[in-house]
């Protein structure tokens, strides 16, 4: 297993090179020019627009809806296991460099939505298909279809072996584990070197039951079940994080100083800044986008079903996926954890770290804290892997080239395996595997972002100048 993870580990530090980094940051910043700073210019309008339901759209499901089951596959264990190991890996100054890239993805999130309504396809059941695939085929032309299959062969894998399942069970079973269990000391069997305990082994089925259960019956039920949950732990988990927060404000000036200070190298020893800025970037850009997804492509899967006859509104919808995942839930969590110092314990690791934070900034029992994290934690990493199914058979759709009952069916329960075999697999080897298919997604997308951008920032110029002269009338 030492020999795997060894492996893993080389690979994702291949794909999440500085060259990734540099193309992701610099496609941000091109699509920000391209759409004049549109996403702190119009926030306020996306806000409204996503509660908002557009009249007489098309699409399969609301606005709303179609922003729910996207951030029910972005809001997971990035958000709580993601951003404790970005600090601990890459210092707090992962934290800047994550709230910098996810300014910047906004503007990548806005495209993508804007994209995947505009290049989106109905097949012969009225199912609203649109995402990478689509607008690579449909804007850039069928000699680019390759790419298009690439993307889909990547997003299939992702899902099945990565973000979807693999990372969010295996934080599921840490935090019951951290909860019940913390001692390990009820352990059912060990492989590979490796003890697991009966709570691992029992909540791990019991959500396994749980996924399969919502996974059966496709989107509508999806969504209406993200709906319901994803709001509702956002809001619970950002309060228990703003508590927090309020509960230490005498140390929030010196968190920002060392976070601004880390994210530059300025702590660093002489001629070691420039490594440790990299450092902190590395880790503060992958696990942003781990965690809202901007530049991966998936997001516009789900904005593809979305009532809408306007390609300008859906791309602000979604755009606000990226704001209310990072700039709102990721820094409560990062702040929770500088604050706390537990990012800088080295017998910490992934949930641990998060656990910790509130054991030690919440006013309540450390038990009660443990359990508001260990509930949130659940939560999320649940909605995740339901959304991520529901991208991961639209990729499998597309590669595949038409679409089929049983194909869809086998894939489920493909997928459920997979959630089920997710928390016997070690805490390295599970993001590493992940990193590296978001990696290898991002690319054909990201390629397919710049090549279109034109075409986005001319309808989305042209839009806005429609409504000036609207309201003019008026």
């Amino acid at each position: 297993m030492d020999t795997f993870t060894s492996i893993i580990d080389k690979i994702d530090g291949w794909v999440w090179g500085v060259p990734l980094i540099v193309l992701i940051m610099a496609c941000g910043v091109w699509l920000t020019l391209c759409v004049r700073g549109l996403q702190i210019r119009h926030l306020g309008k996306a806000l409204k627009f996503m509660i908002k339901d557009e009249e007489d759209g098309d699409g399969e499901v609301s606005s709303f809806a179609a922003l729910c089951t996207a951030l029910s596959a972005t809001i997971g264990t990035g958000n709580i296991v993601g951003v404790a190991t970005a600090i601990a890996t890459g210092g707090p100054g992962a934290l800047f460099w994550m709230e910098v890239a996810a300014l910047l993805g906004m503007a990548t999130k806005y495209t993508e939505g804007f994209l995947a309504v505009k290049y989106r396809t109905v097949d012969k059941d009225g199912h609203y298909l649109g995402g990478p695939f689509y607008y690579i085929e449909n804007g850039m032309g069928s000699r680019w279809k390759w790419l298009a299959k690439l993307f889909a062969l990547f997003g299939t894998l992702a899902g099945l072996l990565g973000i979807g399942t693999i990372t969010q069970i295996n934080g599921i079973t840490s935090a019951a584990n951290s909860f019940f269990d913390p001692d390990k000391s009820g352990i059912a069997f060990s492989l590979f070197g490796q003890d697991y305990t009966w709570t691992t082994c029992i909540v791990g089925l019991i959500v396994t039951v749980g996924a399969a259960l919502v996974i059966i019956g496709g989107l509508q039920r999806i969504s209406q079940i993200s709906q319901i949950i994803v709001p509702f732990m956002v809001v619970i988990y950002v309060g228990c994080c703003l508590t927090l927060v309020c509960c230490n404000l005498t140390r929030i000036p010196g968190a920002v100083v060392e976070m601004v200070r880390d994210a530059f190298g300025l702590d660093a020893v002489a001629g070691g800044a420039l490594g440790a800025m990299i450092a902190a970037m590395q880790s503060g850009v992958a696990r942003g986008i781990f965690s809202n997804e901007a530049g991966l492509g998936s997001a516009p899967i789900a904005a593809a079903a979305a009532r809408t006859k306007e390609p300008v509104r859906q791309g602000l919808v979604t755009m606000t996926g990226t704001f209310i995942d990072t700039i709102i839930v990721c820094t409560m969590t990062g702040l929770a954890v500088i604050l706390s110092g537990a990012w800088d314990d080295p017998n910490l690791e992934g949930v641990q770290i998060t656990d910790a934070a509130f054991r030690d900034g919440l006013p309540f029992s450390e038990r009660l804290s443990s359990f508001f994290l260990m509930i949130a934690l659940v939560f999320f990493a649940f909605t995740t892997i339901l959304g991520w199914n529901y991208y991961s058979e639209r990729c499998l759709t597309y590669l595949r080239g038409k679409s089929s009952k049983t194909m869809t069916i086998c894939f489920r329960w493909i997928y459920i395996a997979a959630v089920f075999i997710g928390p016997y697999l070690t805490v390295s080897a599970v993001w590493g595997i992940a990193d590296i298919f978001n990696g290898l997604m991002a690319l054909p997308n990201i390629i397919a972002l710049l090549a279109l951008s034109g075409i986005v920032a001319k309808d989305t110029k042209y839009y806005f100048a429609s409504q000036k002269r609207n309201l003019r009338l008026k």
